[in-house]
Order: structure tokens, then C-alpha cells, then sequence
């Protein structure tokens, strides 16, 4: 056989799995992006502003707490009655992000079509400025709505791209644990080892022998001595 297809043959010896698993991903990823359904986002913004100016830091701070606010059915219950959905149904469809540095909160809906998203946006944020301003004496900040959420034009999810480089990744993992997993052969002229010798069992060693009173053997000895006939 020449020299370059046995190169070639030993190559897919070795690399068919990955050859065989990154398609598959490939086309695993692109028929999840087909058959997925879309979904839409759209994000509403409200602004946390101090009722004293120069806090601007208080603010902030309550940014940040009424962003993890959002998805609470506290803020919620408000927006379930609008929007035609139950609040456990709503919370899986709506997101508040805030930014570390901006008394400033995005309240991001999803929804199956772009009109759905920015309802289900625009009405969390509206009843969050009802829940927030409810308690604006105590906290000394007030909510205020600082730009509605806008129509997208296309879905958020799901992406061709993105799904067939998940896949193409996944389809690589796949490919590597399968090669690192597979036994190498032995080569063809290599010596088999020499059977080891199995270990002999050693023999039990003997049982001492019982000490020996001397004084009892030389008392019965005695004992058993013929006496001496008495002289007449």
C-alpha cells in the first residue's frame, strides 16, 4: 500500500469522531433555530429620581432595589390583570436590570409576537412607578417613566448563527471525549510479557513446644522409685 493512503487511512482512524460528531451538532444547532419558535423582546425604561436634589447616590441605591422588585408579585399583581397573563406566567416573561452607576431600571418583556413584548414591558413598568410611589415619603425617591418600550422588528430568539455555533461546540466536546475515551491497539509486533510468577504460600510455622516442669518430673520419679528392703 503506498506511503499516503496509509497516512490517510491512519488519519480517519484517529479523527472520524470528531469528523462524525461536528455536522451532527452543526445540524442539530440549525434544525433547533428552525423549528423553535420565536420569541420577541422589548425593553421599557423608569428613572429613579430623589425628591431632595444632590441624593443623587440614594437614588441610585433604590434603583438597584426596585429592579430586583420587578419580577416579585408584589410589582406584579398590577400588570397580571393588563396583560391577560397569571402572575407565575408573568414573571417567566419580564426582566428589571439596573446599572451600578444610574438610577436607572430596564424592564425588559418577552412575548410570541412584538406587540405582546411591549405590552407585557410597558405594564410592569407601569404598575412598578404605582408600587415604588405608594412609599415615596418614606423613601424620599419617586419613580418617574423614562421612555416606553418600542415595537422590535425581528426576534430576540431564536438565532441560526448562534444556535449552529452551539451546536458546532457541543458537536466538537462530543467528538474529543469520544477520542479520548477509545483504547489504543497494541502494536502488531510488540512481545507479550512474561506471566509473573505467582508467590508460593509459606508453610505455617510449627507450634512451640510446651515448657517442662522439671520439678514435677523429678517429684514423680521419686514416687515411683522401688524402696529399699528393710535390713532384718
Amino acid at each position: 500500500m503506498p506511503e499516503p493512503r496509509r497516512r490517510a487511512r491512519a488519519l480517519a482512524r484517529r479523527w472520524w469522531p470528531l469528523a462524525v460528531a461536528v455536522p451532527l451538532g452543526a445540524a442539530a444547532g440549525a434544525g433547533y433555530a428552525v423549528v423553535s419558535p420565536p420569541s420577541y423582546a422589548a425593553s421599557s425604561y423608569v428613572v429613579v429620581v430623589p425628591n431632595n436634589p444632590g441624593e443623587n447616590s440614594t437614588a441610585v441605591n433604590f434603583a438597584q432595589a426596585y429592579g430586583r422588585l420587578a419580577g416579585q408579585p408584589q410589582v406584579l399583581l398590577g400588570a397580571a390583570a393588563e396583560t391577560g397573563h397569571s402572575v407565575a406566567t408573568l414573571a417567566g416573561m419580564v426582566r428589571g436590570t439596573t446599572s451600578p452607576d444610574a438610577p436607572m431600571i430596564e424592564i425588559t418583556g418577552t412575548g410570541a409576537r412584538g406587540e405582546d413584548a411591549v405590552k407585557n414591558a410597558d405594564a410592569v413598568a407601569k404598575s412598578l412607578i404605582a408600587f415604588g410611589n405608594t412609599s415615596s415619603k418614606e423613601t424620599g425617591v419617586r419613580l418617574v417613566p423614562l421612555a416606553p418600550a418600542a415595537e422590535p422588528d425581528a426576534p430576540a430568539s431564536p438565532s441560526a448563527v448562534l444556535d449552529t455555533a452551539v451546536g458546532t461546540a457541543a458537536g466538537v466536546l462530543l467528538g474529543t471525549l469520544v477520542m479520548l475515551t477509545r483504547r489504543r491497539p497494541e502494536p502488531a509486533g510488540a512481545a507479550a510479557l512474561p506471566a509473573q510468577p505467582q508467590p508460593q504460600p509459606q508453610p505455617a510455622p510449627a507450634p512451640a513446644p510446651e515448657p517442662v516442669d522439671t520439678a514435677a518430673e523429678a517429684a514423680a520419679a521419686k514416687k515411683s522409685a522401688p524402696e529399699p528392703a528393710a535390713a532384718r
